[in-house]
């Protein structure tokens, strides 16, 4: 079916900063919707972002130029496509931008007319997104798979004040039947350390991805500790039930060639960062790690995943950007075992597919997730359980741009039945 319309405008995200919403439209009248997350600590070769820049609206950040761009430039451009021929109209976008990161149209605004098209196309042809989408993923064979949820409990960084070094501690609950039952076990554990952190004393504020964040936490080992109580507490066993995995983002405190640990007061090397990580792997059941190197450190991210001989899930994330480009580079020089997808990292969602599909062909994993600023859209649930990569990472069970995500996945899976089966997770923990 023909694209008839686009139409953007401008709403809010989870900060109350502005995003593009776009709603693209096809001659018999199916419409797609779709809301445009945004990062905060965003990698540096990431897909451009386009912002005004006018200090008078919103601080600099509004969104009018990239939704002008939408509704002027690009419907002109793509008025009439078939909107099933999502390579076309994906690569026709990349073009008519002209650069090599969306710096002149802007990301965020190719990215809602792609995902927008998409999911009108699956109004039209009257298939849940998941089942429209699972055309892009050569490997599906009839049964999908539902993903680990990686929820994000205690943030750090520069998602929370720098409350700890590590931005991210997250839950994994490898040891679930279901996406039912291991949301059902993070949220009881994420519960359980609301009141752990209640009764020392700790505040129960929590940041951007709905993690709490208490900045008197004595050191960045200190909440696992205080996770692993959790976990106890709700009747699971830690390292089989649900283990743990961080995401430093260290391209955050990476600084005159060294990584500066404010809450610790230390400065260290690639070669001091590697073995504290490493000590960390050895005292926790960690399973995943994901950024712990600044975005152009290869060589530490290398260093990480031999001396952790397959058994830990090394993620580039800035490091790759959903860049088949960069993620080359990583299997090339056997860098990591996994990346983090982000549909907006890289601006269409063909980009996104060949990303996961290049990952997947060189054995690596890939795990969907959002952004710190998020919107109520799910369209990425509905992509990872298309893709069928079986992991998903999306914050806390809190905050309604988070379950929006978690609400979906649990619907698809009652919808599926017998026709959905819960991820297997590929690494071990020391």
């Amino acid at each position: 079916m023909k694209i008839e319309s686009l139409q953007a405008q401008e709403i809010l995200d989870s900060r109350g900063n502005p995003t593009i919403e776009c709603v693209a439209t096809l001659e018999d009248g199916s419409t797609g919707w779709v809301a445009i997350p945004s990062g905060a600590s965003t990698g540096k070769y990431e897909a451009v972002e386009l912002r005004d820049g006018d200090p008078k609206r919103y601080g600099g950040a509004g969104v009018l130029k990239a939704i002008e761009n939408v509704n002027s430039t690009i419907q002109s451009a793509v008025i009439g496509f078939e909107a099933e021929d999502q390579s076309k109209l994906d690569k026709t976008l990349i073009e008519l931008d002209g650069t090599e990161n969306k710096a002149k149209l802007g990301a965020n605004a190719i990215l809602s007319v792609s995902l927008s098209v998409a999911r009108a196309e699956a109004q039209h042809e009257k298939k849940p997104l998941y089942q429209y989408l699972s055309k892009f993923n050569p490997d599906f064979k009839g049964i999908y798979t539902m993903p680990i949820p990686e929820m994000n409990v205690m943030n750090g960084g520069k998602h929370a004040n720098w409350a700890t070094d590590i931005q991210e501690y997250m839950l994994f609950p490898i040891g679930a039947p279901s996406v039912v039952e291991a949301i059902r076990m993070n949220a009881e554990v994420y519960a359980n350390l609301k009141k752990v952190l209640k009764s020392k004393g700790y505040a129960i504020s929590v940041g951007d991805e709905g993690g709490f964040a208490p900045s008197t936490t004595k050191n960045n080992e200190e909440p696992f500790q205080l996770m692993g109580e959790a976990i106890e507490k709700g009747g699971y066993v830690l390292g089989k039930d649900i283990c743990f995995g961080i995401d430093p983002a260290a391209s955050e405190f990476f600084d005159n060639d060294k990584y500066q640990f404010k809450k610790e007061g230390r400065s260290l090397s690639t070669d001091e960062l590697t073995e504290f990580y490493l000590s960390l792997w050895k005292k926790y059941p960690i399973v995943s790690m994901e950024d712990m190197f600044d975005q152009d450190d290869w060589e530490g991210f290398k260093k990480l995943y031999d001396k952790t001989n397959g058994k830990l899930q090394v993620m580039g994330d800035d490091l790759f950007v959903t860049n088949v480009k960069r993620l080359q580079k990583g299997i090339d020089e056997k860098t990591c075992n996994s990346i983090l997808i982000k549909l907006n990292q890289i601006g269409t969602l063909t980009e996104t597919v060949d990303a996961v599909l290049l990952a997947r062909r060189a054995g690596m994993t890939a795990i969907v997730s959002h952004r710190s600023a998020e919107t109520e859209d799910t369209f990425m649930a509905d992509f990872v359980v298309a893709m069928g990569t079986g992991q998903i990472k999306t914050g806390a069970p809190a905050r309604g741009e988070r379950t929006a995500k978690y609400n979906r996945l649990m619907r698809i899976e009652r919808e599926l039945g017998d026709n959905a089966q819960y991820a297997k997770f590929p690494f071990q923990s020391s």
